[in-house]
């Protein structure tokens, strides 16, 4: 299997439990077919129950953020990875572009939750992006080299090791516009060549995917790229159907066999 490979879902703030309860089965089943790793990271609220539903599967739960703090303590409203864990999640996203602009998290704080969410075990999927104004001005490697920059300064290696990197070019989430396959490919090396620059190791281990309006219809372009490694998807994920058909289009670019 090609390690490095996973599509993962953020459901973002939507959810029910008639909601879980409907498409827990239907991926279920999906998924007895799918080689590629499958990870649906959901609001707090449902992680125990997408848990439960999934415990018999392969597919693995995550939440959408984490708490930089480790003990537990005074941090009314936040949720550590301990309690994720706890839930039954695996992953968590971490400094989603979401996260950065409505709600001020820095490269540090990313930093911090990143190192937070290994600690506790889990698995952090930690989204680096331009925005379109960023693009437009030739900032990309810039803002992109900034973001990686202060991980690969604030984990150890062996920290670095447990993460997945998402590259969601930030006009592109939710917008329907999506990275040409060249433009994702290009930013997935860059970003590889980057770390490279630091581990070559660790450059050749670490799962990079691609997010931004990741469809059935595009998936299979996309991950033609030799760096790109799987999806962070968003919309898509929100029904069974759309997001196994994503994954099934990682599995016929023969990167998970």
């Amino acid at each position: 299997m090609h390690s490095r490979a996973i599509v993962a879902g953020n459901w973002k703030m939507n959810g029910s439990r008639a909601a879980i309860d409907e498409f827990a089965p239907a991926l279920a089943d999906a998924a007895a077919g799918i080689r590629c790793p499958l990870a649906v990271c959901v609001p707090f609220v449902y992680v125990s129950r997408l848990a439960e539903r999934f415990a018999d599967t392969t597919v693995a739960v995550g939440g959408q953020d984490v708490a930089a703090e480790v003990e537990a303590g005074a941090f009314t409203g936040e949720v550590s990875g301990e309690m994720l864990i706890d839930a039954g999640a695996t992953h968590t996203v971490v400094g989603h572009s979401e996260r950065r602009e409505k709600y001020g998290e820095t490269d540090a704080i990313v930093v911090a939750k990143t190192r937070a969410a290994v600690t506790a075990g889990l698995v952090p999927i930690v989204c680096v992006g331009e925005t379109l104004e960023q693009r437009e001005n030739d900032q990309v490697e810039a803002v992109l080299g900034r973001q990686l920059g202060a991980l690969l300064d604030g984990c150890s290696a062996e920290e670095l090791d447990r993460i997945v990197l998402a590259y969601e070019p930030i006009w592109a989430i939710g917008t329907g516009r999506t990275a040409t396959p060249e433009q994702a490919q290009e930013i997935h090396a860059y970003l590889r060549s980057q770390i490279a620059d630091r581990d070559a190791t660790l450059a050749r281990s670490l799962s990079i995917v691609y997010g931004g309006s990741v469809k059935p219809d595009n998936a299979e372009a996309i991950f033609a790229g030799d760096d790109v490694d799987g999806a962070l998807v968003g919309g898509a994920s929100l029904k069974a159907d759309s997001f196994a058909d994503i994954a099934r289009a990682m599995d016929a670019v023969g990167k998970t066999s």
